[in-house]
């Protein structure tokens, strides 16, 4: 069975699904692996290291493929040049890629997404998101640490003393916790919020100080906040002013998988922070959790420059392919059948398995994550 690796065309996308080490692993499973020429140029992998780990090079890397592995969506014109039957693995929102999606189905293919993959001990090694959040989250900290014009760490000199900044990171999930230990290496002084009980002591783990506003917790399941009320918010943004207008640098790392980024600070919060401060928003490209980003954008607002993020993973392609590779390894080994009688390897996904069943989209051409038929079909997800 051949397993195809094409090149990503969407703009912005440095990244691809396979590298050498994910190829190796899928032939040593029984797999053919077909790579299109240049697939992993932007993520730092030539074709001959694809070559070398078993994959075949080729243009007409799709032509018989029954799976097709992909960062983002496939284009149209890919999509209907595959067979029925046929399946890919990619991300796949349903907010912004419901196109593709409907053609998928029109096209009777099987489509698994990876933001979908159940959060489950089972299936950690598979959770993408989590993976990605890791890479957005310390590029966060970088780019604060190079759009803010001060040092990070104290510093004391014949000179006199210089002291560290002070960074306010809203959000302790993956990508919040990465961002608080980054800079924290890098010498700052970090205090941190989020909205769930346990993060408070995940907080203090990274060497951070928790900031404890008195509010209710907000737990929701898969590790990720329950949406708060209007009222909710409001209080939450009075009681955070005084630290962000406090802050050298405010990062926020707050999202919803599927939903609009929770718009946490407001612009007259940002206009209350001091001379040469920064906002980094990675949340930029799903609503923004800081009014006025603008995804891929660095705007001013008040006296401080805003960073808006888009598709932050991105900027550090190298790795986050790596681990995104082994994500995708790790799903499509659960979905392979290596059994004498399947006469070799064999894409057999267990659709009573809920980590198949869970990240499955599409099957056969028929729509079966509900929300995404809700939203095809044009009603409310």
């Amino acid at each position: 069975m051949r397993i195809a690796v094409v090149v990503e065309t969407q703009r912005g996308e440095n990244r691809v699904a396979l590298v050498p080490d994910g190829v190796r692993k899928l032939v040593a499973l029984g797999y053919e692996v077909a790579v299109e020429p240049g697939a992993g140029r932007r993520a730092e992998i030539d074709d001959a290291d694809f070559a070398d780990a078993g994959a075949a090079v080729s243009e007409a890397a799709l032509d018989g493929a029954e799976v097709v592995a992909s960062v983002q969506p496939l284009s149209r014109d890919r999509i209907r040049s595959l067979s029925p039957g046929a399946s890919t693995v990619s991300f796949l929102p349903a907010s912004t890629a419901l196109d593709a999606i409907r053609d998928m189905r029109d096209c009777g293919l099987t489509a698994f997404s990876l933001e979908l993959v159940p959060r489950i001990s089972r299936a950690q090694s598979m959770d993408a998101l989590s993976s990605q959040a890791l890479v957005a989250g310390y590029r966060c900290a970088i780019v604060a640490a190079g759009m803010l014009r001060r040092f990070f760490p104290l510093n004391m000199t014949a000179a006199g003393t210089v002291p560290p900044a002070e960074v306010v990171v809203l959000g302790a999930g993956v990508a919040g916790l990465q961002a608080i230990a980054t800079s924290k290496r890098l010498g700052a002084v970090v205090r941190a919020y989020d909205v769930r009980a346990a993060a408070a002591e995940e907080i203090r783990s990274m060497g951070a100080q928790a900031i404890e506003l008195e509010l209710e917790t907000l737990e929701g399941t898969g590790g990720y906040a329950r949406e708060m009320t209007e009222d909710r918010a409001q209080r939450q943004r009075d009681l955070l002013a005084p630290y962000i207008a406090a802050a050298d640098a405010l990062i926020t790392t707050a999202a919803v998988p599927g939903r609009r980024a929770p718009m946490l600070v407001t612009r007259e919060m940002v206009e209350g922070m001091g001379n040469g401060s920064v906002v980094v928003d990675l949340a930029a490209d799903t609503g923004g959790n800081v009014e006025g980003s603008e995804p891929g954008e660095t705007v001013r607002i008040g006296r401080a420059l805003v960073w808006g993020g888009r598709n932050v993973p991105s900027a550090m392609p190298a790795p986050a392919s790596r681990l995104l590779s082994t994500n995708i390894v790790n799903l499509l080994t659960l979905m392979t059948d290596t059994s004498d009688d399947a006469g070799g390897a064999q894409f057999a996904p267990d659709h009573d398995d809920e980590v198949v069943t869970g990240s499955c989209v599409i099957r056969a051409g028929e729509v079966q994550h509900e929300p995404t038929r809700a939203l095809l079909e044009g009603g409310a997800p």
